[in-house]
């Protein structure tokens, strides 16, 4: 057995350093604690002489034949040794003789180490195996493969794997110290001393390989004193210069715990960063060849993945991990590729830090803890009592999956966190990001008729349509007449455009898109619309954004626009009102169009789109398409007509047009047909039947019987919990130049 793992050599010299310091007991073997550690199973086995077939697996230096040798030093069994390059089934069947025979003359059990089992191919592996099976060999296996892949399946099966891992920097440490002091297979009988940072050196270098370790101080110790064979006490002293040669890689100035550490992963990250492939993996072989942790530099590609690429390409962060996985499985050196892979991946790929929005989210909740609004609360709880989660908007029950409405709370209204590059796949969903939050600003912000457009709950009773797919027609008739507006007006680059009653900035925003170069003034109501209105703005540089000004007036004096705006003349008026907060009349379009004569440059035009009341849905159609009405329908349409027509309605397109060429404008009328799929909600019903408020509703109370006009609110009040109506109208532009 003792020849088994001498430290003599064939021709009787010395056997190499590593080979004389193998453990020759448990208590002899450093690192390794997870299997051969106090109370664990392999370390109770071999102490009992009681161990069944194993294969040890893992890198090479990690100790699989130390810890055969071990093994071979501590059973009673007998011990055979086959190195799997150098042998071939003759070997096996002469091991398995011998063994057959101690077996049975002696009742003695073999214990056969095979060293590099994998290299046997399949058949070497089986005829093995059935001598596995009966119990003639026990087996120990090395390997540095995977033996789930590389060795039999059949042998593996009999067998207990146990991984050995590359030991820790403090665990080669202490290999190196009691080779330097033990004076029987070491180096004890002499001094030997390493020049500051060289016996690290050789630790990181090693990269947990304890045979690379032993053989470069072998070769510094040796190479030292020439001839070698000092008198003990002899001082040796190993420079870095020659801990450098001995394992033939230079020390980098580099210090995983200092400036050295920092400032090379710094250059690394910025180098990505910077979308330079070529510097970035500089760095990265600078770290991996000074034996920088790849956990660590894993684990800051990740970071950057999010930090600096994020949505400009979202399946970065996907690939940095998978290559981290890769690692994991493979490891050095192998474990090169990935580590490169996910290194050009990031520095080649577009770049957004787009991601840092959630800290000017986090400032806003430390700055104020805002409440929930009542429409996003759960429903589920106090939805009765309290009305939570009422007037919330299902976004599923649209064709696209989404219906515009507030979701931050009241207090931080229009506010922005998130701005979309235009980089990369950012770019491709900037339009849609943008868009959405441009409708979501005119329908949440802007003055609807009744401030409900949308709200339709899908807890609701009664609404058994919800789960059809239905297209709410808002975005989309909101988008129609910013368009036509903007057709109308062709306003160039460096144009002056002045937006009145533009509190929910839907004109706006396309003013800032059409004139970069030029000035986009906004008049709002309210300092709340104004504050709600810059928020959404926050996102644009200085130059870039709006003017706005709060006056409860249509339309500024020249002197105030001078004041508010330092502009007094525009090239264009632009205004979307479907109805005018102040009953209309002739005066009052009069006065518009003065006003807009004294804000307008030569050639400049006022355009306006509006929704008279004649042109609008009637309720006389709705009951007729919608709820099968026939006979009531052919009722109220006469009264609808005698209401129109008496004058109660109180303006007509014709009033615009009038009032403008009265000016001195010319004025050209487009009328546009609309319709949209609308949600009407119970308020509504009841505001228009309402005799004392509602102008039609007073009126059709009176000339049309009082069973009929009850019957009509009822059956819409049924179709409306179906789910949404098709609503049609004529909205008119008027474009007007002086």
């Amino acid at each position: 057995m003792d020849e088994l793992f001498s430290a003599k050599t064939e021709t009787g010299g010395q056997s190499p350093l590593a080979d004389r310091m193998r453990p020759r007991t448990l208590e002899d073997i450093v690192g390794q604690d997870h299997i051969v550690g106090q109370g664990r199973l392999l370390r109770r086995a071999i102490q009992a002489d009681r161990l069944s077939s194993i294969i040890l697996y893992g890198p090479p230096g990690t100790g699989k034949t130390s810890l055969a040798a071990v093994i071979a030093n501590t059973t009673r069994a007998s011990f055979e040794k086959l190195n799997a390059v150098l042998s071939g089934v003759k070997d096996i069947r002469e091991v398995i003789d011998r063994s057959d025979d101690r077996f049975r003359l002696y009742a003695k059990r073999t214990i056969l180490f095979v060293d590099e089992v994998h290299r046997w191919n399949k058949a070497q592996q089986d005829a093995l195996l059935p001598w596995v099976e009966n119990g003639t060999v026990i087996l120990i296996g090395a390997t540095t493969e995977n033996p789930f892949f590389e060795v039999n399946k059949a042998l593996v099966s009999r067998s207990r794997i146990f991984q050995l891992k590359p030991l820790e920097e403090a665990e080669l440490l202490e290999c190196a110290k009691r080779t330097l002091s033990d004076k029987e297979r070491g180096y004890g009988n002499w001094n030997v001393q390493f020049e500051e940072g060289a016996l690290e050196h050789l630790v990181e270098i090693a990269n947990g390989d304890t045979r690379s370790l032993l053989n470069a101080i072998e070769l510094a110790v040796e190479t030292s004193v020439t001839p070698w064979a000092p008198p003990p006490g002899t001082e040796i002293r190993i420079s870095m210069n020659a801990a450098e040669e001995s394992i033939q890689r230079k020390a980098l100035l580099y210090d995983r715990d200092g400036d050295y550490h920092f400032d090379t992963i710094s250059a690394f990250i910025k180098s990505i960063r910077g979308s330079d492939p070529d510097a970035a993996l500089y760095w990265l072989a600078k770290m991996v060849r000074a034996g920088e942790d790849p956990k660590f530099i894993f684990r800051r590609m990740i970071i950057l993945a999010s930090e600096d690429v994020g949505l400009a390409d979202p399946h970065a962060v996907s690939v940095v991990i998978s290559c981290a996985q890769a690692f994991e499985r493979i490891g050095f050196p192998e474990g090169n590729f990935p580590l490169s892979h996910a290194c050009l991946y990031l520095a080649t790929a577009p770049k957004s830090n787009t991601t840092l929005a959630y800290f000017d989210a986090l400032k806003e909740v430390e700055r104020e803890d805002a409440e929930v609004p009542n429409h996003l609360r759960d429903a589920s709880r106090d939805a009765e009592g309290f009305g939570h989660g009422e007037g919330y908007v299902y976004p599923h029950a649209y064709r696209d999956h989404w219906a515009a409405q507030q979701y931050l709370p009241n207090a931080l209204r229009g506010r922005t966190f998130y701005s979309p590059s235009s980089v990369g796949y950012e770019g491709k969903i900037r339009e849609s990001v943008l868009q959405k939050r441009e409708l979501q600003s005119a329908i949440v912000l802007g003055d609807s008729e009744t401030g409900e457009f949308l709200s339709w709950s899908a807890s609701a009773k009664g609404r058994e349509g919800w789960f059809k797919r239905l297209e709410s027609g808002r975005g989309k008739t909101l988008l129609g007449d910013r368009d036509a507006i903007f057709s109308a007006a062709d306003p160039a680059r460096h144009d002056r455009i002045l937006l009145p009653q533009a509190n929910d900035g839907l004109l706006l925003w396309e003013s800032l898109r059409r004139c970069p170069e030029g000035l986009s003034a906004a008049l709002v109501n309210t300092p709340a619309a104004k504050d709600a209105l810059e928020r959404y703005a926050a996102i644009l540089d200085d130059a870039e954004k709006p003017v706005i000004a709060v006056t409860e007036n249509i339309l500024p004096s020249p002197s105030q626009s001078e004041e508010w705006f330092s502009c007094s003349q525009f090239d264009h008026i632009l205004l979307r009102s479907t109805r005018f907060t102040s009953a209309p009349d002739g005066e009052y379009f009069s006065n518009l169009a003065k006003g807009a004569k004294s804000l307008l440059a030569k050639n400049g035009n006022f355009i306006l789109l509006s929704s008279p009341p004649r042109l609008g849905e009637r309720i006389s159609r709705l009951l007729l398409q919608e709820c099968a009405g026939a006979e009531l329908s052919s009722k109220l349409e006469k009264a609808e007509d005698a209401f129109f027509q008496s004058g109660i309605a109180l303006w007509e397109e014709s009033d615009i047009t009038l009032a403008f060429e009265k000016e001195g404008f010319t004025v050209s009328v487009q009328t546009i047909e609309q319709k949209e799929e609308r949600l009407i909600t119970e308020k509504e019903i009841a505001s228009w039947f309402n005799t004392d408020q509602s102008r039609w509703g007073s009126f059709m109370a009176k000339n049309l019987e009082k069973a009929d006009f009850s019957a009509i609110k009822d059956i819409l009040s049924l179709r409306i919990a179906k789910g949404p109506l098709l609503w049609n109208w004529r909205s008119i532009l008027h474009n007007a130049k002086i």
